[in-house]
């Protein structure tokens, strides 16, 4: 099968590096010639909503996906008119709103802090007094690595915070004192079929994703139960085909959703090397309509993101057992170049391998303080 996918970033790439080997082949629509996926797959170049890119993506191809949720809902339902498209612009759409993003999770029993809607900085002080502080307000829509979000200590920080979202539609969320983050990625088919991989423990510095663990060691068989349920129940009340992820905060009282990406997730990049099926792979399967691989881990996993800048090669490769993988970025502040995978028969090794990689990437980058301040990054 020819599988479109609208976005040509990292995640595109790796969704055609898993989809290869199966006999598919890869189209992009992106707006750069030389995205990280031109290096798999054709790309076609246009914005996400020129009507004639989208019309030249769609011709020929026999099945589409998207590898960001930042894409136009209406773009996603004119391909979906010509070609069997998934997840559904119902899971996009629900995933591109905070506000509607919260009240879906409520509708599927899935807890969620105390929150409010802003549209103007009067409504901002009046959610302040009613929902208290600290508190992180967050735009509605757009929003991934920490962009758009601030966290709000006391009343003098309004008018700053304000500001940090541009005036744009807002939401105001309580903030939420958690012991661990985590995240729970899924795979769901056409026909319902349901695959979960281990939970994952992050750690997030200044918004975006620095590393990952799993299993997660935070996460007791109830906290496990209770995740794979909510991911479940969310998959099957959208109907969703694909991979499709939550992250929780996980509490004294139990989990409290933030967030969901109807897609492929930074925190489960280990399962390229850890897992029988990674992520990318159980995608692909869904979208073509192909049986779903084991997600069965293969020992004690962990990631780390390579961030702004690349460290010596030769250094990482040197570590016994880590698995480069690089997106062919150019280094920029803030931008995730790369990431490396560990997995070993035990959390020891795991772990060692993990400090050798960890000091690595903070000698070649700029070390960011691990502010515990709940701007979680997606992708």
């Amino acid at each position: 099968m020819v599988v479109g996918v609208v976005g040509g970033g990292q995640l595109g790439r790796m969704l055609a590096l898993a989809g290869i080997p199966l006999g598919h082949s890869f189209r992009f629509l992106d707006p750069d010639p030389l995205c990280p996926a031109s290096a798999v797959g054709e790309v076609i170049v246009g914005a996400y909503d020129d009507h004639s890119a989208v019309a030249r993506f769609v011709a020929g191809i026999d099945v589409a996906t998207f590898e960001f949720e930042n894409v136009p809902v209406a773009t996603m339902s004119a391909i979906a008119e010509r070609v069997p498209t998934a997840p559904s612009a119902r899971s996009l759409e629900t995933a591109q709103d905070r506000i509607s993003e919260k009240e879906f999770f409520r509708s599927c029993g899935i807890r969620v802090q105390p929150f409010e809607a802003v549209n103007t900085e009067a409504e901002l002080a009046a959610a302040c007094g009613r929902i208290g502080f600290p508190a992180v307000l967050k735009s509605r829509r757009l929003g991934y690595d920490g962009k758009g979000q601030c966290v709000v200590r006391s009343p003098h920080d309004l008018t700053a915070a304000w500001a940090a979202v541009h005036g744009a539609p807002a939401i105001y969320e309580a903030f939420v004192d958690f012991t661990a983050e985590i995240s729970v990625i899924a795979v769901r088919s056409r026909d319902g079929d349901v695959r979960i991989w281990a939970i994952n423990q992050n750690e997030h510095r200044a918004g975006i994703l620095w590393r990952t663990i799993s299993p997660a060691p935070a996460v007791n068989d109830a906290v496990r139960i209770a995740a794979e349920h909510a991911v479940r129940a969310a998959m099957d009340a959208l109907g969703h085909v694909g991979v499709l992820t939550i992250e929780f905060f996980v509490t004294t009282d139990g989990l409290v959703a933030n967030e969901m990406a109807p897609r492929v997730h930074n925190s489960g990049h280990w399962t390229i090397d850890g897992a029988v099926t990674s992520q990318f792979e159980n995608h692909v399967r869904a979208v073509t309509d192909e049986p779903l691989g084991s997600t069965d881990a293969r020992g004690v996993s962990g990631m780390v993101n390579i961030i702004s800048i690349m460290p010596d090669r030769e250094d990482i490769l040197s570590v016994p057992g880590a698995r480069l993988h690089d997106y062919g970025k150019s280094p920029r502040p803030g931008r995730k170049l790369a990431h490396v995978n560990v997995c070993a028969g035990d959390e020891r090794i795991r772990d060692a391998q993990m400090r050798v990689l960890e000091d690595l990437v903070r000698r070649a980058t700029q070390d960011v303080p691990a502010e515990r301040d709940q701007a979680v990054g997606n992708a």
